[in-house]
């Protein structure tokens, strides 16, 4: 029957549309939602409804039944209707189709109905079945459905494509002790002896990757929100931790909604708003309307919160809530366009930054939280576009990653200032409102932008978006009598075919005791600033000092002796990743040099967000660019270096880095026992405050140079009280016990998607497993890590591969690494190409370490 079904629809080639004057192809059968099967349904079907009903028990090991009914407008009754359902056959236990019970047909991940039991107009289709788990993330007392970007259909049978948008009418039958939220409001609760059952009224209309709901033991908070009342559900225990934040958790969110509500001129567009706190989360966050999702640890802080830590809050609820308009009101038609709400949740995530903190310290924030991130992709061979193709959703999940969440804001920006604030604004508003409630793609914002503009934007966006890579900026300078009588910038690619990235910038002349910054459009290969011809001569140049520009900058030789001359944070900034990047790329300067150029900074340095970029490129220098010989010789003075530096500084955040740097670096035996004496007593140095989470990291630094206390880890584990970090702690022990049958045991446990299902988890166990200290003995599970990646991008959630592929390789720096990974490649040829850019992006660090350790 089914080779029949596929000679059939290789011969009904075309579907003619409504209009008579449009083709679409009809679809055959393959695993996944292909793009032509996603077109083919946009064109026959609309008015989607799902009314869904989950039968949930407390108990984990238990199934779960649910039913559902499927109400669809059906505008052409010619082909089999697939739905997607991603599961094994025997889970669906009836289908019943306009009244009809019909027979279960289940071929590669699709439920097919035949022509003859649908007809033209409205159709109900009624499924029973046993949910499918691999979205429902189960935990012993909660679960949660996460189904970005294609994965509503592994939980219930749907149309599984953002341009299919639907409303959801569900009702929860679950513990009476449990709580739950989703994106409807509550209609009414029942409890019934030991359980209880929510109705909920109909969502909002949504994409299935947008539908979600949790339940499970949570507590639960409300507060008025805007119009309305808003609950939190969350697991945290810790007292002082609740007190800390949540009140100032919902200040963040109606923050957050006012801005956005104002600068978009739309009203919040959804019937309710909620959030909810989830343990191990894989995610920062996800934004479902009216359920939001979080990493609990993201939320919930103590007094002891760093800067850095205060910022990424902020940041996240912002973005969350950002995708609230754009991605929820406004979606993608497609994945390949994904990072049109990622970048606009990321780039309005600034601007309400920029409001509440101002101009200075925004753009101080923007260039130390996107610039280094963009810039670890973009300097690989494995980089991709911001825009990329799809051809099935199955790989969609490979359309994540640090491009679209870091570059895209960066080329955002660019845009801005290209058109000017007020008529960018003007053009995205036009935009909200056109596409309110639909889909929309890329060309379609960039033609809507275009009306504004005064540039040539499809020429500007086939470089920034459709193009890879960032250009590699030099210059000449040029003097006769102490002035300068040529100043010309070049730009070129670092790989593959010469193309120009436009875009402005700024550039600083130093003087003693002043400085000169002129604006340059540098729209040419080649462009001649004649803005500072006839200027004295300086003491060196900064380029990008406002840290807007992208790309490769020259860092002047003569910059080094004066960098922390340098008065203003920003500019320090854009120097530190100028003086990195150039280290990396082999041009100028040494790593053993630049090291040395930050242990002078520890003291020097300040400003919180440039101690934490510091400190985190000293310990990269460190660990992935010297050689053992070179460690063991600096260790001591670095050591030194870090510990003074923390003592001398006053801000308690800024010691607090400094101290989480040492912990990341020691290894002499005095240092040992310095720090095993504060994890002992928990008697930190003055003005230093370490929390019970800043102990569990110790003590495993602690292990991982095998210190002789063998009960330390278990110790530690009965100091947390906490019962979901409990289980985090001990699923990363086995990875940093001191034994390397535990290790090989740990890693093979890996291989099975049950032991994988905590990914944040999983990624901080993969970081001790493979730390510098332990790969002379882990190396051998690099082979075995990169067979294993198809798998785990096919069970595990978008940033799962990308996650795994960075904890392995990370800090690797031998030969020997590399070459598993060439071997790897080259025994692969036909590797799926986005996850081969993935491996490539993972092991840039390895590639580059070999070169530079070569020199």
């Amino acid at each position: 029957m089914f080779h029949f079904r596929n000679v059939f629809y290789a011969l009904s080639a075309f579907l003619v549309s409504c209009s008579g004057s449009r083709y679409i192809a009809a679809p055959g059968i393959e695993t996944g939602v292909s793009k032509v099967l996603a077109d083919y349904r946009k064109s026959v079907i609309n008015n989607i409804g799902y009314k869904i009903e989950f039968d949930i028990p407390g108990e984990r090991k238990d199934r779960i039944f649910a039913e559902e009914i499927i109400s669809f407008n059906l505008l052409k009754n010619k082909e089999p209707l697939q739905i997607d359902f991603r599961e094994e056959t025997q889970k669906i236990k009836s289908i019943e189709v306009n009244g009809k019970v019909v027979a279960v047909d289940h071929n590669k991940e699709h439920l097919i109905i035949d022509v003859q039991f649908l007809k033209t107009g409205n159709n109900h289709i009624k499924i029973h079945f046993e949910a499918g788990e691999g979205a429902l993330n189960r935990n012993q007392d909660y679960l949660y459905t996460l189904f970005v970007p294609d994965r509503a259909r592994t939980v219930f049978p749907c149309f599984d494509q953002p341009d299919l948008k639907a409303a959801y009418t569900l009702t929860l039958k679950i513990p009476s002790d449990w709580n739950a939220i989703t994106n409807g409001s509550v209609k009414d609760s029942v409890i019934n002896g030991d359980r209880k059952i929510y109705h909920y009224t109909t969502s909002d209309t949504l994409s299935t990757y947008l539908f979600a709901f949790a339940a499970g033991k949570f507590e639960k908070s409300s507060q008025p929100l805007l119009n309305g009342s808003a609950d939190f559900l969350y697991r945290e225990t810790d007292t002082a931790k609740i007190k800390q934040s949540l009140n100032e958790v919902f200040d963040l969110h109606l923050s957050a909604l006012k801005f956005l509500e104002d600068w978009t001129q739309i009203p919040y567009p959804f019937q309710k708003f909620g959030f909810v706190a989830i343990p191990d989360f894989q995610f920062g966050g996800m934004e479902h309307p009216g359920a939001i999702q979080y990493k609990a640890s993201a939320l919930f802080l103590d007094a002891g919160a760093t800067k850095d830590q205060l910022n990424a809050r902020s940041n996240v609820i912002a973005h969350e809530t950002a995708h609230m308009w754009f991605g929820d009101l406004v979606t993608m038609n497609w994945f390949n366009d994904v990072w049109m709400k990622e970048v606009f949740a990321n780039f309005m995530a600034d601007k309400s930054s920029e409001r509440l903190n101002g101009n200075e310290i925004f753009d101080l924030k923007f260039l130390v939280d996107h610039f280094p991130a963009a810039y670890a992709i973009d300097r690989t061979h494995g980089s991709n576009p911001i825009r990329q193709d799809l051809d099935n959703l199955k790989d969609a999940g490979t359309m994540y990653g640090n491009i679209i969440y870091h570059k895209a804001p960066i080329m955002m920006r660019q845009l801005e200032r290209l058109m000017g604030k007020d008529k960018f604004q003007s053009g995205v508003r036009a935009y909200l409102k056109k596409f309110a409630n639909k889909n929309a793609s890329w060309p379609d914002l960039i033609g809507i932008l275009s009306l504004y503009a005064s540039s040539d934007l499809q020429k500007w966006n086939k470089v920034w978006v459709n193009e890879t890579g960032r250009p590699v900026v030099d210059y000449v300078l040029e003097k006769e009598n102490n002035k300068i009588s040529k100043f010309t910038i070049r730009q070129k690619t670092e790989y593959g075919e010469a193309r120009t990235w436009p875009q402005l910038f700024e550039l600083k002349l130093y003087y003693a005791g002043h400085s000169k910054e002129i604006t340059v459009n540098l729209n040419e290969e080649e462009v001649d600033v004649k803005e500072v011809i006839g200027l004295e001569a300086p003491l060196f140049v900064l380029f990008n000092s406002s840290g807007q520009g992208y790309g490769l900058w020259p860092a002047d030789p003569e910059m080094l002796a004066e960098l922390y001359v340098i008065d203003n944070a920003l500019n320090r900034a854009s120097a530190y990743i100028t003086l990195y990047e150039n280290m990396l790329s082999g041009r100028h300067i040494k790593p053993l040099q630049l090291l040395d150029l930050f242990i002078n900074g520890l003291e020097k340095e300040k400003e919180e967000l440039n101690l934490k970029l510091l400190t985190g490129y000293l310990s990269n220098i460190y660990w992935q660019f010297l050689s053992s010989a070179d460690r063991s010789l600096l260790t001591t003075g670095l050591e030194n270096a870090l510990w003074i530096a923390m003592e001398r500084q006053t801000s308690p955040n800024n010691k607090k880095l400094l101290f989480k740097t040492y912990q990341d670096v020691f290894l002499s035996t005095e240092a040992g026992v310095r720090l095993y004496k504060i994890w002992g007593t928990m008697q930190t140095p003055s003005g230093l405050k370490l929390t019970e989470d800043d102990y569990t990291s110790l003590s495993f630094a602690l292990s991982l140079r095998d210190n002789k206390d063998t009960s330390l880890l278990k110790t530690q584990l009965g100091r947390i009280t906490n019962a979901d970090r409990k289980k985090r702690f001990e699923f990363i022990m086995p990875a940093v016990s001191s034994k390397p049958a535990d290790r090989d045991s740990f890693f093979m446990s890996l291989q099975l998607k049950s032991n994988r299902e905590k990914e944040a988890n999983v990624g901080s166990a993969l970081y001790y497993l493979h730390h510098p200290l332990r790969q002379g003995t882990s190396i051998k599970y690099l082979s075995g890590s990169l067979e294993m990646l198809s798998e785990i991008q096919t069970t595990g959630d978008i940033f799962f591969p990308q996650n795994w592929l960075q904890a392995t390789f990370s800090y690797y720096q031998s030969a020997e690494a590399a070459a598993v990974i060439r071997d790897f490649l080259q025994k692969n040829p036909n590797y799926n190409p986005k996850l081969k850019a993935k491996i490539l992006q993972a092991a840039d660090f390895v590639f580059r370490a070999e070169r530079l350790l070569k020199k």
